[in-house]
């Protein structure tokens, strides 16, 4: 594991620090999973944009397509 140093406006430390009591889960690890989410949904973004031209080309434009052709 490796160490991240980052800058934090004071208001966002603070609603951090309060996120992290109520939750009783360390600054760290709620910092780490919501790191570990955007990624997720980066990633997931990207893929997205990749795929979605072969999708339409095969007339799934919307979910209710996708839904359509797995139901």
């Amino acid at each position: 594991m490796t160490t991240l140093t980052i800058r934090l406006p004071n208001e966002l430390r603070s609603e951090l620090r309060t996120v992290s009591r109520e939750k009783n889960t360390p600054v760290s690890d709620i910092v780490r999973e919501s790191i570990r989410r955007y990624v997720s949904i980066e990633r997931f973004r990207s893929l997205r944009r990749k795929v979605l031209p072969f999708a339409e080309a095969q007339g799934f434009v919307t979910d209710e397509d996708i839904f359509k052709a797995i139901s």
